[in-house]
């Protein structure tokens, strides 16, 4: 895989607006969608983190306000690498309207503001799934000298299948884990319509699904729904006393979040692992299982 060098990580506003052509190229190309995704990988030197935006976001999100970026802060600060990777020409997949299903990270010692950060994002293991292709992007981030934290967002594209793959079966769905039991209910969660569009300011993700309702609409939703990242990031603040300075932070998306909305945040502290799960507070509809794990 050929490292590729960028001078600055790019908007995620050009982005969007480059990712409105590649998804009417890919959607009106036919045939099976090829196995082989772009060979290289996206790396980016200079990161560093606003301290005005750190600070919004970590009022936002409920995390302490110290110099210690929350590890779903540092995905924010990486993100466009990914994105930049799926507008290429050469990515089979359409962009706008990949579902995001699931997210690892690995955090590995704090990242503090202030500290010059190096990422690398590329995409791997695309894969076939009942509804269409899972394929993962993975960013791994660097400051001095050391691996500080690897993430992988995992997405859908619907209705489009690699060449002779098969069919991704998990051992179970994240409604059946949650079926083991949920644990305490923790926190009940207002989030108002305007969610959408307070998350996209703290991390200038400006999807149409999440900020506005034609947008929402043009993609089979009735209004605009919650960004993953800020139900899963808004969970892991809530677990900040269980998680220390490294741990492994798992999310998987069942249901969409509608805003405005309620969620019932719900953990087990039982186990190595802290799990938690958010369902919809009236009718108990699943919308987020994961887990914290903490490392030595």
């Amino acid at each position: 895989m050929q490292d590729v060098h960028l001078d600055a990580v790019p908007s995620l506003g050009s982005l969007y607006t480059r990712a409105l052509a590649a998804t009417a190229r890919t959607t009106v190309s036919r045939g099976p969608v090829r196995d082989r995704l772009p060979d290289v990988a996206y790396v980016a030197d200079g990161l560093r983190a606003d301290p005005a935006t750190l600070s919004a976001y970590q009022e936002l999100l409920g995390e302490p306000g110290t110099d210690e970026l929350p590890a779903g802060y540092v995905h924010v600060l990486a993100f466009p690498l990914a994105m930049a990777l799926m507008v290429r020409p050469d990515f089979p997949l359409p962009v706008l309207g990949m579902v995001h299903t699931a997210n690892r990270v690995e955090q590995h010692r704090p990242v503090l503001l202030g500290e010059k950060l190096t990422a690398r994002a590329w995409a791997q293991a695309p894969r076939a799934h009942r509804k269409g292709t899972l394929v993962d992007l993975c960013v791994s981030v660097r400051a001095g000298g050391e691996t500080v934290w690897e993430g992988t967002s995992t997405y859908l594209a619907r209705g489009r299948r690699p060449a002779g793959a098969v069919a991704d079966s998990p051992s179970s769905s994240p409604q059946e884990r949650a079926r083991e039991g949920d644990g305490d209910v923790v926190a009940v969660w207002a989030l108002g319509a305007d969610t959408g569009k307070r998350y996209a300011e703290v991390s200038g993700d400006r999807n149409p699904i999440h900020v506005s309702r034609l947008g929402a609409r043009a993609f089979g939703f009735p209004r605009p729904i919650a960004h993953g990242m800020y139900t899963a990031s808004r969970a892991l603040a809530q677990l900040a006393r269980f998680r220390g300075d490294s741990f492994a932070w798992d999310v998987e998306f069942a249901k969409p979040v509608l805003l405005p909305g309620r969620l019932a945040l719900a953990v087990d502290t039982g186990g190595d692992a802290v799990r938690y799960t958010g369902r919809h507070a009236r009718s108990g509809a699943l919308h987020l299982t994961g887990s914290v794990t903490p490392r030595a």
